[in-house]
């Protein structure tokens, strides 16, 4: 069945056409127009008319932790090292199966009320199985997100038990989750050791040659903090780009996170490699971690996405927010206010996450799957209305958002998530902390 959505804008091909439409069918952009355009030559097609609203692509959140978003709050305000130990290593080993699925659900019920239409989980608690994976997977299915498991290779002996693996393990697993997943339009898989600090040699070269087998990138946390480029220092004599490079692993399949403190050369190394970022500029503001040099990496040829990261890193779930931060982060480190730009910073929350995660989204454009927001061009952030684009990225709050389409389905509707209501999720995620307070104190 044809449908045709219809608002009083709609963002394509880099501007907000008046009167816009979208010809959806089987959950992808087949076409695109005014609506009087498509109208004429679609007559058949049942019409979706949001007035009042603005039709945008939806956001690509390309990195994230899921799981976190249930330690919110906790170790707040410390040193990265003590927030680590006192809210990741402390809670993660109490946390059960379903427990998993409560907080990926908190997670993206958050990312959708927010415009996220597709995710990238970097998750690694795996318990020796993958039953946690599939956890993670049930409730972006049930939720209706759009769905990436970056799923974690980890073999650091300093880390929880329920993070490691051996090679052997890492590899098989991943390999039959995205075996299994093969071919699913809203579930994809792929490899990813999880850094240098945290990922012997022997397993980032096994997650890369992974990812090469199942033609997918790989993801791997990166000079996030000034200790892991001492630590490679240290142990390789070499920085950390330097070092990847050594093992053959600095391609265009790597989706780097982080890179807060990459050298000159690096830099450079990395845009010759074509490799990508995923930026979380929040988190890094969050935790202290320092400032990337998101202009110097564009320039040398490293394309930018945007990541919220983990909840408890950032405590907010939402991809407009870092467009905001990304630009004025930079504007600030650099003392030049034109040194990135409003367009920029709104390519990489959307466009850029789909090149990145190889995906037909962040663009409403045919071909293209049918991922979008509706925004309520009256909402006061949003004003004055003349300045549409530019307030998006800068002024707009999530109230503005008042409905999220993924696959041509709407997912989130007047104000709550349609698939399951935040009301429900919020009540399991309560009952989940009385439990886990009953148990320390008894």
């Amino acid at each position: 069945m044809q449908k045709l959505f219809t608002a009083d804008y709609v963002y394509l091909a880099g501007d907000f056409c008046k009167d816009g439409a979208l010809l959806v069918e089987n959950g992808m952009i087949q076409d695109t127009g005014t609506r009087a355009d498509l109208e004429a030559r679609y007559p058949g097609a049942e019409l979706v008319a949001w007035e009042g609203q603005a039709i945008v692509p939806g956001t690509v959140n390309a990195h994230n932790h899921s799981f976190q978003s249930l330690l919110r709050g906790i170790a707040i305000d410390k040193p990265f090292l003590e927030w680590r130990d006192q809210a990741l290593y402390k809670y993660t080993p109490l946390l059960k199966e379903e427990d998993i699925y409560t907080g990926a659900l908190l997670a993206f019920g958050e990312m959708l009320r927010y415009g996220v239409t597709t995710v990238c989980d970097f998750f690694y608690i795996h318990h020796d199985g993958t039953a946690y994976d599939e956890a993670v997977i049930r409730a972006a299915n049930d939720l209706g997100i759009r769905f990436v498991m970056a799923r974690t290779m980890y073999d650091w002996d300093g880390a929880p038990i329920a993070y490691r693996e051996s090679i052997a393990d890492a590899v098989s697993r991943t390999r039959s989750l995205a075996v299994k997943y093969q071919g699913n339009p809203m579930v994809a898989i792929h490899p990813a050791p999880h850094s240098p600090h945290a990922a012997s040699p022997e397993m980032i070269q096994a997650g890369h040659r992974l990812a090469q087998e199942l033609d997918t990138p790989y993801h791997i946390h990166v000079a996030e903090e000034m200790f892991e480029v001492e630590e490679i220092l240290r142990d390789y004599g070499k920085r950390p780009i330097h070092y990847l490079d050594s093992l053959g692993v600095l391609d265009e399949r790597m989706i780097a996170i982080h890179l807060v403190w990459l050298d000159d050369s690096e830099i450079a190394l990395a845009g010759s490699r074509s490799a990508s970022l995923a930026y979380c500029p929040s988190s890094n503001m969050f935790l202290a971690d320092g400032i990337t040099r998101i202009p110097d990496l564009v320039k040398a040829g490293v394309t930018v996405s945007l990541g919220t990261d983990g909840a408890c890193s950032n405590n907010r779930n939402s991809v407009y927010e870092e467009m905001r931060m990304v630009s004025l982060l930079q504007k600030v480190a650099r003392l030049d206010g034109t040194c990135m730009t409003a367009q920029q910073a709104y390519q990489m929350g959307t466009d850029n996450g789909g090149k990145v995660l190889r995906l037909p989204v962040g663009k409403l454009e045919a071909g293209y799957y049918a991922d979008f927001n509706a925004l309520d061009i009256h909402d006061l952030s949003l004003a004055p209305r003349n300045e549409l684009f530019a307030n998006m990225v800068y002024a707009m709050q999530p109230s503005a958002v008042k409905r999220v389409v993924v696959g041509g389905r709407v997912v989130y509707d007047n104000n709550d998530i349609v698939t399951i209501p935040e009301r429900s999720i919020s009540t399991r995620v309560d009952a989940l902390f009385d439990r886990l307070l009953e148990s320390n104190n008894s």
